[in-house]
Protein backbone atom coordinates (compact mmCIF):
# COMPACT_ATOMS: atom_id res chain seq x y z
CA UNK A 1 0.00 0.00 0.00
CA UNK A 2 2.77 2.45 0.87
CA UNK A 3 4.42 1.87 -2.51
CA UNK A 4 1.14 2.71 -4.24
CA UNK A 5 0.80 5.81 -2.09
CA UNK A 6 4.34 6.85 -3.06
CA UNK A 7 3.64 6.40 -6.79
CA UNK A 8 0.37 8.32 -6.64
CA UNK A 9 1.81 11.34 -4.86
CA UNK A 10 4.89 11.49 -7.07
CA UNK A 11 2.79 11.29 -10.25
CA UNK A 12 0.31 13.92 -9.04
CA UNK A 13 0.02 17.39 -10.57
CA UNK A 14 -1.15 19.75 -7.83
CA UNK A 15 -3.11 22.95 -8.48
CA UNK A 16 -2.46 26.55 -7.48
CA UNK A 17 -5.80 27.65 -6.00
CA UNK A 18 -6.16 31.41 -5.75
CA UNK A 19 -2.42 31.98 -5.51
CA UNK A 20 -1.23 35.44 -6.51
CA UNK A 21 2.07 37.27 -6.80
CA UNK A 22 3.29 38.94 -3.66
CA UNK A 23 1.42 36.80 -1.15
CA UNK A 24 3.51 35.54 1.78
CA UNK A 25 4.41 31.85 1.50
CA UNK A 26 4.06 29.05 4.02
CA UNK A 27 4.37 25.28 3.95
CA UNK A 28 3.08 22.41 6.04
CA UNK A 29 4.19 18.81 6.34
CA UNK A 30 1.51 16.14 5.90
CA UNK A 31 3.18 13.26 7.79
CA UNK A 32 1.99 9.71 7.09
CA UNK A 33 3.32 6.89 9.25
CA UNK A 34 5.16 4.01 7.60
CA UNK A 35 2.95 1.29 9.02
CA UNK A 36 0.58 -1.46 7.96
CA UNK A 37 -2.31 0.87 8.80
CA UNK A 38 -0.92 4.33 7.89
CA UNK A 39 -1.90 7.27 10.05
CA UNK A 40 -1.87 11.04 9.59
CA UNK A 41 0.07 13.00 12.20
CA UNK A 42 -1.66 16.24 13.22
CA UNK A 43 -1.26 18.93 15.85
CA UNK A 44 -3.57 20.92 18.08
CA UNK A 45 -2.28 24.48 18.11
CA UNK A 46 -1.98 26.29 21.43
CA UNK A 47 -4.92 28.51 22.39
CA UNK A 48 -2.90 31.70 22.78
CA UNK A 49 -1.54 31.90 19.23
CA UNK A 50 -2.45 34.98 17.17
CA UNK A 51 -3.53 32.88 14.17
CA UNK A 52 -5.34 29.53 14.18
CA UNK A 53 -5.08 29.22 17.98
CA UNK A 54 -6.86 26.14 19.33
CA UNK A 55 -7.24 24.65 15.82
CA UNK A 56 -6.07 21.33 14.42
CA UNK A 57 -3.36 21.73 11.79
CA UNK A 58 -0.47 20.00 10.13
CA UNK A 59 2.95 21.13 11.42
CA UNK A 60 4.17 24.10 9.40
CA UNK A 61 4.47 27.83 9.10
CA UNK A 62 5.76 30.78 7.13
CA UNK A 63 8.81 30.59 4.91
CA UNK A 64 11.93 32.20 6.37
CA UNK A 65 14.40 34.04 4.11
CA UNK A 66 17.00 31.41 5.02
CA UNK A 67 14.86 28.50 3.77
CA UNK A 68 16.17 27.11 0.48
CA UNK A 69 12.67 26.17 -0.64
CA UNK A 70 9.23 25.40 0.73
CA UNK A 71 10.19 21.79 1.51
CA UNK A 72 12.88 23.23 3.79
CA UNK A 73 10.21 25.40 5.42
CA UNK A 74 7.93 22.41 6.10
CA UNK A 75 10.77 20.32 7.55
CA UNK A 76 12.16 23.16 9.69
CA UNK A 77 8.74 23.99 11.09
CA UNK A 78 7.98 20.32 11.83
CA UNK A 79 11.23 20.10 13.78
CA UNK A 80 10.53 23.35 15.67
CA UNK A 81 6.90 22.53 16.44
CA UNK A 82 6.89 18.80 17.20
CA UNK A 83 10.57 17.80 17.40
CA UNK A 84 10.51 15.74 14.18
CA UNK A 85 14.08 15.43 12.83
CA UNK A 86 14.16 16.25 9.08
CA UNK A 87 16.30 13.16 8.46
CA UNK A 88 13.38 10.93 9.48
CA UNK A 89 11.08 12.35 6.78
CA UNK A 90 10.86 10.95 3.25
CA UNK A 91 9.22 13.76 1.29
CA UNK A 92 6.98 12.38 -1.47
CA UNK A 93 5.69 15.55 -3.10
CA UNK A 94 3.26 18.47 -2.81
CA UNK A 95 -0.50 18.76 -2.75
CA UNK A 96 -2.30 21.82 -4.12
CA UNK A 97 -1.29 25.26 -2.86
CA UNK A 98 -4.15 27.07 -1.09
CA UNK A 99 -4.61 30.58 0.23
CA UNK A 100 -5.59 30.83 3.90
CA UNK A 101 -8.16 33.27 5.23
CA UNK A 102 -5.21 35.37 6.41
CA UNK A 103 -3.96 35.80 2.82
CA UNK A 104 -1.04 33.37 3.06
CA UNK A 105 -0.40 30.83 0.31
CA UNK A 106 0.17 27.44 1.90
CA UNK A 107 1.76 24.46 0.16
CA UNK A 108 1.37 21.02 1.81
CA UNK A 109 4.13 18.41 1.37
CA UNK A 110 3.30 14.76 1.93
CA UNK A 111 6.01 12.76 3.68
CA UNK A 112 6.52 9.33 5.20
CA UNK A 113 7.62 9.25 8.84
CA UNK A 114 8.46 6.26 11.06
CA UNK A 115 5.63 5.10 13.31
CA UNK A 116 7.84 5.05 16.42
CA UNK A 117 8.69 8.77 16.70
CA UNK A 118 8.33 10.30 20.15
CA UNK A 119 7.13 13.79 19.32
CA UNK A 120 8.23 16.72 21.47
CA UNK A 121 5.57 19.45 21.12
CA UNK A 122 6.82 23.03 21.45
CA UNK A 123 4.78 24.23 24.44
CA UNK A 124 4.53 27.78 23.11
CA UNK A 125 2.90 26.67 19.85
CA UNK A 126 1.53 23.14 20.13
CA UNK A 127 -0.92 21.83 22.73
CA UNK A 128 -0.94 18.21 21.47
CA UNK A 129 0.33 15.88 18.74
CA UNK A 130 -2.00 13.07 17.69
CA UNK A 131 -2.55 10.68 14.80
CA UNK A 132 -5.61 9.56 12.86
CA UNK A 133 -5.79 6.40 10.71
CA UNK A 134 -6.08 7.34 7.03
CA UNK A 135 -8.87 4.78 6.76
CA UNK A 136 -10.95 6.89 9.18
CA UNK A 137 -11.58 9.44 6.41
CA UNK A 138 -12.42 6.92 3.69
CA UNK A 139 -16.18 6.92 4.22
CA UNK A 140 -16.23 10.71 4.69
CA UNK A 141 -17.54 10.56 8.30
CA UNK A 142 -18.13 14.32 8.44
CA UNK A 143 -19.85 15.80 11.46
CA UNK A 144 -20.91 18.96 9.63
CA UNK A 145 -20.24 20.76 6.35
CA UNK A 146 -19.10 24.37 6.06
CA UNK A 147 -19.91 26.29 2.88
CA UNK A 148 -17.11 28.66 1.84
CA UNK A 149 -17.47 30.94 -1.19
CA UNK A 150 -14.00 31.27 -2.71
CA UNK A 151 -12.65 31.92 -6.23
CA UNK A 152 -16.18 32.30 -7.56
CA UNK A 153 -17.18 28.83 -6.36
CA UNK A 154 -18.92 27.36 -3.36
CA UNK A 155 -16.76 24.91 -1.43
CA UNK A 156 -18.50 22.39 0.84
CA UNK A 157 -15.77 21.64 3.36
CA UNK A 158 -16.23 18.74 5.77
CA UNK A 159 -15.63 19.05 9.48
CA UNK A 160 -14.50 15.76 11.04
CA UNK A 161 -14.60 14.81 14.70
CA UNK A 162 -11.91 12.39 15.89
CA UNK A 163 -12.11 11.90 19.63
CA UNK A 164 -11.73 15.33 21.20
CA UNK A 165 -10.34 16.86 18.01
CA UNK A 166 -12.18 18.81 15.31
CA UNK A 167 -10.54 18.69 11.86
CA UNK A 168 -11.90 21.42 9.59
CA UNK A 169 -11.04 24.38 7.37
CA UNK A 170 -7.85 24.39 5.30
CA UNK A 171 -6.62 21.23 7.03
CA UNK A 172 -9.79 19.35 6.05
CA UNK A 173 -9.43 20.50 2.42
CA UNK A 174 -5.88 19.07 2.41
CA UNK A 175 -7.11 15.81 3.96
CA UNK A 176 -9.85 15.43 1.33
CA UNK A 177 -7.37 16.03 -1.50
CA UNK A 178 -5.04 13.42 -0.01
CA UNK A 179 -7.79 10.81 0.52
CA UNK A 180 -9.13 11.34 -3.00
CA UNK A 181 -5.61 10.97 -4.41
CA UNK A 182 -4.72 7.86 -2.43
CA UNK A 183 -8.01 5.97 -2.52
CA UNK A 184 -10.01 7.44 -5.43
CA UNK A 185 -12.55 8.28 -2.72
CA UNK A 186 -14.44 10.81 -4.82
CA UNK A 187 -15.19 13.14 -1.87
CA UNK A 188 -16.66 16.20 -3.57
CA UNK A 189 -15.82 19.71 -2.39
CA UNK A 190 -17.91 21.65 -4.91
CA UNK A 191 -21.20 19.77 -4.56
CA UNK A 192 -23.14 19.79 -1.29
CA UNK A 193 -23.53 16.41 0.39
CA UNK A 194 -27.02 14.94 0.65
CA UNK A 195 -27.10 15.91 4.32
CA UNK A 196 -26.36 19.59 3.63
CA UNK A 197 -29.11 22.02 4.69
CA UNK A 198 -29.38 25.23 2.68
CA UNK A 199 -30.51 28.07 4.93
CA UNK A 200 -32.29 30.89 3.14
Amino acid sequence: MLDDLLRRVQAYTPLMLGVGAGLPEAAVLVPITRSAEPELVLTLRADGLSTHGGEVAFPGGRRDPEDLDLISTALREAQEEIGLPPGLVEVLGPLSTLVSRHGIQVTPYVGFVPDFVEYQPNDGEIAAVFSVPLAFFLDDPRETTHRIDYLGKSWYVPSYRYGEYKIWGLTAIMVVELINLLYDAGIELHTPPASFIHLR
